[in-house]
């Protein structure tokens, strides 16, 4: 196997990775030193000094210029949200969507996207699915289109089996029908280059603790600050573009703000906003390429494992549509999930199986050990295949 990056160094930095064999990282990913320095500097200066906010603010300033960067967007494109599923509520709401339009999603995508936009019936927006199949590209789109289509909505990487969905190709689609473009990338960013200018997005929405390697409670929206029709469903002072200075609302001072600001509502989660800025230290110091390469890597050899065991492969096996780093074995998840933990071995259930999500972090000896827990309980119950 390649090897892009020390990965032994990296495993030093998550102490979890000792305990048990992490194959989770699509749930939660285990904290890392760096975060958890970042995190207890913040606990430090918040304890000693009752908190040096502008320092702090200043700070955040700099992780939003971080997360530009990482999405080839501009910082006055990149607002903080709570998570991805205030990020998608956010922009389902700022589209000037009205009664009779439509929005075409994806028919078992993220729930979470989903019921942002099917929120909107209430307003007499209708939502149009379109079947997921191993691939989903322009194609799977374009006949669905109607002159009442207002917007394309839809996931970076499948949560549940690993589809990597042609988004450029989507966003292409999208530029030619003038139809805004609205992307999850919750599975993919930390792991998948994405490009928010490439790919023609609208809005992208996350959350970061997944790739982005922090607790939950922080997440991200990319505006294309080119659409400055799409404002806000609500308002606060933060949120304008001149916030009244003596903190007296005034109808005539209700201009949001030219930046993703606009988007934003009061406080930050500032302790995490911090440990951010030291995750995307880390990222960049490895390269989001190595990390995808890496991960594909070990993909392969998960796929070559599995095939050995007869155990069929949920998802898309070709590195053009899957994820580097999301598989799901079809192990019936009632019947093997309590067997993995009891090995020390941690997945997640899914739809279809069990799934397998990979970290920067992860190894060969991860991927053996998971085959070897497999066909140990196969072995002992007498099963030469688990496929059917």
């Amino acid at each position: 196997m390649t090897h892009y990056y020390n990965v032994e160094a990296v495993r030093k930095l998550f102490p979890v990775v000792e305990k048990m064999t992490y194959l989770d990282s699509g749930f939660q990913t285990p904290m890392s030193t760096p975060v958890r320095r970042a995190l207890e500097a913040f606990i430090q200066e918040s304890y000693e000094t009752a908190g040096p906010k502008s320092v702090w603010i200043d700070r955040m300033e700099e992780t939003r210029a971080k997360i530009a960067a990482l999405l080839n967007a501009a910082r006055e494109e990149i607002a903080f949200t709570k998570n991805t599923s205030e990020a998608m509520n956010i922009a389902a709401n700022a589209l000037p969507l009205k009664a009779g339009d439509n929005v075409l999603m994806i028919h078992g995508d993220h729930p979470n996207n989903a019921y942002a936009f099917l929120n909107l019936k209430k307003k007499g927006v209708e939502v149009r699915f379109i079947p997921m199949t191993e691939i989903v590209n322009a194609d799977s789109f374009r006949a669905q289109i109607d002159a009442n289509t207002k917007a394309i909505s839809m996931s970076y990487v499948a949560f549940h089996a690993g589809h990597r969905f042609d988004v450029e190709s989507v966003g292409a689609l999208c530029k030619e029908k003038n139809l805004y473009f609205v992307i999850d990338i919750m599975q993919a960013v930390g792991v998948v280059p994405i490009d928010a200018k490439k790919v023609g997005a609208t809005f992208i929405g996350s959350g970061t603790h997944k790739g982005l390697l922090v607790p939950q409670g922080l997440g991200l929206l990319y505006w294309d600050h080119t659409r400055t029709e799409l404002e806000p469903a609500y308002l606060a002072a933060i949120s304008l573009e001149n916030p009244p200075a003596d903190f007296i609302a005034r109808p005539d001072n209700m201009a949001p703000s030219f930046t993703a600001g606009r988007f934003e509502l009061g406080n930050f989660n500032l302790p995490a906003i911090q440990g951010l800025s030291a995750a995307l230290d880390l990222i960049n110091e490895i390269g989001i390429e190595k990390i995808q390469a890496h991960c594909f890597d070990l993909g392969d050899g998960l796929i070559a494992g599995l095939d050995e065991l007869g155990v069929k492969l949920v998802g898309p096996r070709d590195r053009a549509h899957r994820a580097p780093h999301i598989y799901v074995a079809a192990l019936p998840a009632e019947e093997w999930i309590d067997f993995f933990a009891s090995k020390d071995v941690r997945v997640s259930p899914e739809r279809d199986g069990v799934r397998i999500s990979l970290g920067m972090f992860n190894t060969e000896a991860d991927i053996d050990r998971f085959l070897l827990v497999v066909k140990e309980r196969n072995a002992s119950a007498g099963r030469t295949t688990t496929a059917a």
